[in-house]
């Protein structure tokens, strides 16, 4: 089992639109093993493309193995990130069909990956405002603390934690980050507004912010600390949630 067939419960085609949205996050932050039609030649590389439902479809599977199993022999392949296969198949109008014959299957066309190549361009927009925090909706916690938990699991290590917080009645929420290295903030706030561009989204909208004050009480903590006594860097996993 991969870590996107663990996000497949049940199968994608068949997924309700968060979780669907929860698995292309996954797969932009996957690398991929796509099919080549001859050993790449230096830094070019031309994708095997298959004709399925009538439209033009690269093939990739997140595990070397697995692309061999499928064609039951070695194949050429070339491994890259999600996204760049996505944002590459974007510009030549074709689909992928990801890991067929396994819980993760997917069988994206152009318009799902120019959706997806859309939801990366996500950037957070700088602001400064005093605002007056709160506890978090409950129906915000319940949307938004399992899929934040997976992505900020990721970060562990690199930030000492998370809260999610409201920014007062009837108004947006706010994702608070301790121990963010000041030269490693934009990344960070890049990553999590890409993973907050595929969670339903919430009335008055989820911002990111860097700060070593208190949460107000009732928030939703994310305690990504390491072990006190294991300086290395422990096994992903969800953070745990208070």
């Amino acid at each position: 089992m991969s870590a996107l067939d663990d996000l497949a419960p049940i199968p994608f085609h068949e997924a309700d639109a968060p979780q669907r949205a929860r698995m292309m996050s996954r797969l932009a932050d996957t690398e991929l093993s796509v099919a080549l039609r001859d050993d790449p030649q230096g830094d070019r590389v031309a994708l095997r493309i298959f004709e399925i439902e009538g439209a033009p479809t690269a093939l990739a599977c997140d595990a070397e193995d697995r692309l061999a199993g499928f064609f039951g022999q070695p194949t050429p392949y070339a491994a890259m990130p999600g996204r760049v296969l996505a944002a590459m198949l974007r510009s030549e109008g074709a689909g992928l069909l990801v890991n067929p014959g396994h819980p993760s299957q997917m069988l994206l066309d152009a318009a799902m990956l120019d959706w997806l190549t859309g939801a990366l361009a996500a950037t957070p927009e700088e602001a400064q405002a005093r605002l007056r925090l709160s506890a978090p909706r409950p129906e915000v916690v319940t949307a938004l603390s399992d899929p934040l938990a997976e992505r900020l699991a990721d970060m562990r290590g690199l930030i000492a934690g998370a809260a999610l917080v409201g920014t007062g009645p009837d108004q947006g929420h706010l994702l608070l980050i301790a121990g963010a290295p000041a030269d490693r903030q934009p990344a960070i706030a890049k990553a999590l507004a890409e993973a907050l561009a595929f969670l339903p989204p919430q009335r008055g909208g989820v911002d990111i912010s860097f700060a070593e004050t208190p949460p107000p009480p009732g928030a939703l903590f994310f305690d990504l600390s390491l072990p006190q006594d294991d300086p290395a860097p422990a096994p992903k996993g969800p953070p745990i949630l208070r």
